[in-house]
C-alpha cells in the first residue's frame, strides 16, 4: 500500500522539476529575445549615425535647394557647397547635424529594430509556409518606417530649420525647438507630418523590401550563401536608389512645409503646397529638385546604413552577453 504512495510522490515531483526547467527555459528564451531587441536598437542607431555624418554636407545642400525657388544643378549644387564653406567655414557644412543625429540615432534604432520584429511577426502569421509572401517584405519596412517617424518627427522639423538658417537665427537644437514653440506654436513642431508619412510607406517599404528581396535572391543562386560587405553595400545602394525615387515630390513638400516659417511659402496644405511649387517651378524642376543628388547621398546614405547595420546586428549576437545562458 506505501509502494504506490510513494510513485504518486515520485510523479509529482517529477511534473513539478519538469514545470520548474520549462519555466527556467521560458525565462532564459525571453531574455534572450530581449537582448536580441537591445542589440537591434544598438546596430540601428550606429548604422544611422554612421551613413547621416557621410552624408550630411550633401544632404544639407539638397534641403537647401528643395526650400528656395532656385534652380538645381550639379554646378549651382557646387556653389552651394563651395559657397557655405567659404562664408562660414568648414563646419558649417555639417550645421544641423546634431539635430541630425538627435533625431537619426533614435529613429534608426527604432526603424531598424521595429522592422525585425514585424518580420518575425509576419513568419509566425505563415508559419506554414517556408517563407512569408513577398508582400510582407514590403509591408515591414513601411511599418517600421511609420513607427520611427512617429516617435522621432519633432526631431525631423528641427532639422530642416536649423540646415537652411544661419546659426544666428538658432544657436541649438534646445534653442531652436524654443523659438518654434514661442513663435509659431507647438502644433508647429508636427507641420509637415501628413506628408512624411505619406512619403515614409513607399521609401521605407521599397528600401527594406528591395534589400531584403535582393539578399533572397542571392541565397537562392549561391545555395544559401550570405552576402559579403561589399554585396550588401551594394543592394543597400540600389535599395536607396528605388526608394528615394518613389517617395521624392513628397520629401520636397515635406520639406517646404517645415520650413515654412522661415522662408515664407504661405502654403500649410499638401496639395496648396504642391500647387504652388508647380505653379512657379514646374513639375520636374520643382517637385523633383535635386533628385539627382539624391541619386548620388541617399544611395551612399541607405547602402552604408544597411550595410552597418546587418554586420553590427550580427557581431552583437555573436557576443556572449546575447546568447542563451
Amino acid at each position: 500500500m506505501i509502494e504506490p504512495a510513494r510513485e504518486s510522490g515520485s510523479s509529482v515531483a517529477a511534473i513539478q522539476d519538469r514545470t520548474a526547467t520549462l519555466e527556467q527555459e521560458e525565462e532564459i528564451r525571453r531574455q534572450h529575445e530581449r537582448r536580441k531587441v537591445v542589440a537591434n536598437l544598438a546596430a540601428g542607431a550606429i548604422a544611422g549615425a554612421i551613413a547621416k555624418t557621410t552624408v550630411a554636407p550633401l544632404d544639407r545642400t539638397k534641403i537647401m535647394f528643395q526650400v528656395s525657388h532656385n534652380r538645381f544643378s550639379a554646378k549651382e549644387a557646387y556653389k552651394v557647397i563651395f559657397r557655405t564653406y567659404k562664408n562660414e567655414g568648414f563646419f558649417s557644412l555639417w550645421r544641423g547635424n546634431s539635430a541630425t543625429m538627435a533625431r537619426v540615432i533614435p529613429y534608426a534604432a527604432i526603424q531598424f529594430a521595429s522592422h525585425e520584429q514585424y518580420k518575425k511577426m509576419f513568419r509566425a502569421s505563415y508559419k506554414k509556409l517556408k517563407s512569408p509572401p513577398p508582400y510582407t517584405r514590403f509591408l515591414a519596412g513601411s511599418m517600421a518606417g511609420v513607427t520611427a517617424s512617429v516617435c522621432t518627427y519633432p526631431l525631423d522639423m528641427v532639422r530642416a530649420r536649423m540646415a537652411v538658417t544661419k546659426k544666428a537665427k538658432y544657436s541649438s537644437l534646445p534653442d531652436c525647438f524654443a523659438h518654434i514653440i514661442k513663435e509659431e506654436g507647438g502644433l508647429t513642431l508636427y507641420r509637415g507630418f501628413t506628408p512624411t508619412i505619406l512619403g515614409v510607406i513607399p521609401y521605407a517599404g521599397t528600401s527594406f523590401f528591395t534589400y531584403e528581396t535582393l539578399k533572397i535572391l542571392l541565397a537562392d543562386f549561391t545555395g544559401g550563401k550570405e552576402p559579403n560587405p561589399i554585396q550588401r553595400l551594394i543592394f543597400g545602394m540600389l535599395a536607396g536608389l528605388f526608394g528615394q525615387s518613389a517617395s521624392y515630390p513628397l520629401d520636397v513638400i515635406r520639406r517646404r512645409m517645415q520650413t515654412e516659417g522661415v522662408t515664407g511659402n504661405p502654403c500649410s496644405s499638401i496639395l496648396g503646397t504642391a500647387r504652388m511649387i508647380i505653379k512657379e517651378e514646374g513639375v520636374r524642376r520643382g517637385l523633383y529638385k535635386g533628385l539627382s543628388m539624391n541619386w548620388v547621398k541617399g544611395p551612399i546614405a541607405v547602402g552604408i546604413s544597411f550595410t552597418t547595420f546587418d554586420l553590427t546586428q550580427r557581431t552583437l549576437h555573436r557576443l556572449a552577453m546575447f546568447k542563451d545562458t
